[in-house]
């Protein structure tokens, strides 16, 4: 496909590279102002390969500046995943008290000649002493390998514990299903804790990827703090293909046990998700972020099909930054997820036409052109009523032929987002139609707020309770929104749709 027939599809609202396949999230750290996005990146071409770290900065979390990549692969190594964190008291000793560095312990994937055995896994460090424009391999890589080594053993994520005083690893033996917990004084030297697994996996041939360890409050009650576990896993996931699932529970320095798990054998929606769509993957949150706020991003792909998705001269990009926090829902602790403040404030400047209600029966109706755009934020209250379905399409063309549905359907209770007919499914056989999360009504009602960019939606149901990822891949001229109601009557109140695009000017088009 000639780049020019798919720069329609280029994101005006998530961060991707100009050129060249991109996937999982990195090293996500605030600095000094700055927010650092690392990531999977192949600086040599369109697929995956030549794993690197590509480097994006931003003051906003929307709008990103690509930098320089910042630790490419060589004739040793490729560089997988890792984190990244600021070393304030220089425990490293790789900086000084004046200038603290920036730590990077990320997953070398060794080459022959490297003095291991092609394949195998282990975890490297490196460092910057200049804000994170340059950085350095530090000299006795490996920090931690395992003995005897393994080609699975990846994915390090660190942070500061406080109650214990010292760094703390969360890194996976991916075809396992173990996280393994170390401690460290100085970020070098690393000390064994434990392993988190759980008895009778219930996806044999799956991987654990990308594990995460944080505390939130939860109802923001700072007394009762509890722990999250993030845990990828691929495939599995209850959209099919990669997903991100999660744990709540205890960590006493040593140990993390979570609170409840589903039993042995249990369908995946028994299980707790980041996301029920297809296309989030590889969450991880930043580090150091300001005003203790916990802030996730996720890769927008799914391992099904992801080196299949017809873009050129990119591959991959970034989910919309997520606000996480952990609230009592349905009578257990829960993670609920909402856009950032920087998205909240452009949605705020942007050109937004309001309806009060439109009331349906058994029908469908399309609002006015003006709501018509590719780029929009729009939210909405559905009263179901009597219908069977009630809900939105976006993306929909003319005749109605193209289109992503987003509907709610009272007698399964569940909210689905249906792709089926979003434009070009035609790349893979792997890219699933339908995906759906379990939900409730409350009071009769249920608030949607819809994040449609060229080539995806995130669907926010529920003051966040559930969130549902998907890519899509219409036209340019497939921009209309409509309402519809099947097998009866469905209200639809405080409709408000804000044309995103002309605050994002120049950013689909290079």
């Amino acid at each position: 496909m000639k780049e020019l027939d798919t720069l329609q599809w280029r994101p005006a609202l998530h961060y991707t590279p100009q050129r060249n396949w991109m996937n999982d999230p990195n090293g996500l750290v605030y600095y000094k102002g700055i927010y650092h996005l690392f990531y999977q990146y192949n600086p040599e071409g369109n697929v995956w390969g030549n794993m690197s770290w590509g480097h994006a900065t931003s003051r906003n979390l929307l709008d990103w500046v690509e930098q320089p990549v910042a630790l490419a692969a060589n004739r040793t190594e490729e560089v997988f995943s890792g984190s990244i964190v600021v070393d304030a008291h220089n425990t490293s000793g790789l900086g000084s008290a004046a200038l603290p560095p920036l730590v990077a312990l990320y997953t070398s994937v060794y080459k022959p000649g490297s003095g291991h055995e092609p394949g195998v896994q282990a975890q490297s460090l490196a460092y910057s002493t200049d804000e994170g424009k340059t950085w350095r391999r530090y000299a006795h890589n490996p920090v931690l390998t395992l003995d005897p080594e393994s080609s699975h053993f990846r994915d390090p994520k660190v942070s500061w514990y406080a109650p214990g005083g010292y760094w703390l690893m969360c890194a996976v033996v991916a075809d396992a299903h173990v996280v393994k917990l170390y401690r460290s004084s100085n970020l070098i030297d690393w000390t064994f804790l434990s392993d988190f697994t759980l008895p009778d996996i219930p996806h044999h041939g799956a991987l654990w990827e990308m594990p995460d360890l944080l505390p939130l409050p939860l109802d923001g009650n700072p007394a009762n703090e509890k722990w999250v576990m993030i845990v990828n896993v691929n495939p599995w996931s209850i959209a099919g293909g990669s997903g991100a699932m999660y744990f709540v529970g205890r960590f006493d320095g040593t140990r993390f046990v979570p609170d409840d798990v589903a039993p042995a054998g249990s369908d995946p929606v028994r299980w707790q998700w980041l996301d029920h769509g297809a296309d989030y993957y590889a969450a991880g949150t930043f580090s150091n972020a300001p005003g203790g706020k916990t802030v996730a991003i996720g890769w927008m792909g799914n391992w099904d099909y992801a080196n299949d998705v017809p873009t050129t001269p990119w591959r991959g990009a970034m989910a919309l930054p997520r606000e996480l926090a952990l609230k009592t829902v349905d009578g257990r602790p829960q993670l609920v997820f909402a856009p950032t403040e920087s998205y909240a404030s452009l949605v705020g400047r942007s050109p937004t036409t309001r309806i009060a209600q439109v009331g349906l029966v058994s029908s469908t109706q399309a609002l006015p052109a003006v709501t018509r755009g590719v780029v929009q934020n729009i939210e909405l209250t559905i009263e179901p009523g009597s219908a069977h379905r009630a809900g939105l399409v976006v993306r929909s063309s003319a005749d109605g032929a193209t289109g992503t549905r987003i509907f709610y359907d009272t007698q399964a209770q569940t909210l689905t987002v249906d792709r089926s007919h979003a434009g070009d499914t035609s790349f893979s056989r792997a890219y699933s139609p339908q995906h759906i999360a379990n939900l409730p009504l409350h009071d009769g009602r249920l608030r949607l707020r819809v994040v449609v960019d060229r080539a995806s939606v995130e669907v926010f149901a529920d003051d966040g309770r559930a969130v549902v990822t998907d890519l899509i891949l219409p036209t340019l001229a497939d921009d209309r929104v409509s309402l519809f109601a099947e097998g009866g009557d469905a209200s639809f109140r405080d409709i408000a749709v804000s044309d995103l695009s002309r605050m994002r000017q120049g950013r689909a088009h290079p």
